[in-house]
């Protein structure tokens, strides 16, 4: 039964730089793959810590932490579904890594991950390419960060929820009336990654509610009225924005 449930869980995150990866890879990964569970607010790893997995997350989410130099904690980004974390062939972690919701990660113990590597030519692309959109993961809250306005960077966070966590179902939710976004985190959580406070959150929401963009449905589920007007709060391309927009309505399949 957990052998077919980790099958099961592990091909959810196939359409990742790892899709690619020929059967037998998979199939070594899977015979590997450690199922491990964490409560809200638990650490998976630590600061300056030399992990001894590498993870992959099948459900919830992760928060990538930083301890700046004045004791302040600064969230840096997320992980969900079908993110891997973990460093190969080096030393320590950067960031703690804490779970934000309960989450359930796969950990794949690092000596036989580096093993595989070295052992399998269709590995090491994907292992690059997950680096790769790292990196620009990381640019895109950069750009977000930037924003003076905080209204600003609520609605680049929300952008990116849709282009980033469209292939996510329980998040993002394309209708006639607009696009509902689940905000996974919790309000204390966003005022941390998007450097501002919980009340400047509201604040930011009921603005662009005001305005017709969005309807705050719930604290937690945001429904997008206009996908342009938005991308023009964020200093975003309003075509790019609208591209996102068709793209979420060509990929969402309707319950029968």
């Amino acid at each position: 039964m957990e052998e077919h449930r980790k099958e099961t869980r592990l091909s959810l995150v196939k359409s990742t730089p790892f899709s690619q990866l020929r059967p037998e890879t998979w199939g070594a990964l899977e015979v590997m793959c450690r199922v491990k569970s964490y409560r809200a607010n638990q650490t998976v790893v630590h600061a300056q810590e030399r992990s001894y997995f590498i993870g992959c997350v099948l459900s919830g989410v992760l928060r990538m932490e930083k301890t700046l130099a004045d004791g302040r904690a600064q969230i840096v980004g997320l992980l969900v579904q079908g993110d891997f974390f973990g460093r190969v062939f080096d030393g320590t972690a950067e960031f703690s890594i804490e779970a934000a919701t309960d989450t359930e990660i796969c950990a794949f113990p690092r000596a036989e991950f580096e093993a595989l590597l070295t052992q399998s030519p269709d590995l090491e692309p994907a292992v690059l390419l997950n680096a790769a959109n790292e990196l620009d993961r990381a640019r895109e809250w950069l750009i977000i960060l930037s924003n003076q306005k905080i209204v600003g960077r609520i609605a680049g966070f929300l952008l990116l929820m849709c282009s980033r966590f469209r292939g996510i179902d329980h998040i993002l939710q394309p209708g006639p009336e607009g696009v509902e976004v689940k905000i996974p985190i919790s309000r204390g959580d966003l005022a941390h990654l998007l450097g501002t406070r919980p009340e400047s959150i509201s604040r930011s929401l009921h603005s662009l509610s005001d305005r017709g963009v969005i309807d705050i449905l719930e604290p937690d589920r945001i429904l997008i009225r206009d996908m342009k007007a938005l991308a023009l709060a964020a200093d975003e391309d309003e075509i790019e924005a609208i591209a996102i927009l068709q793209e979420l309505l060509k990929n969402h399949r309707t319950e029968p």
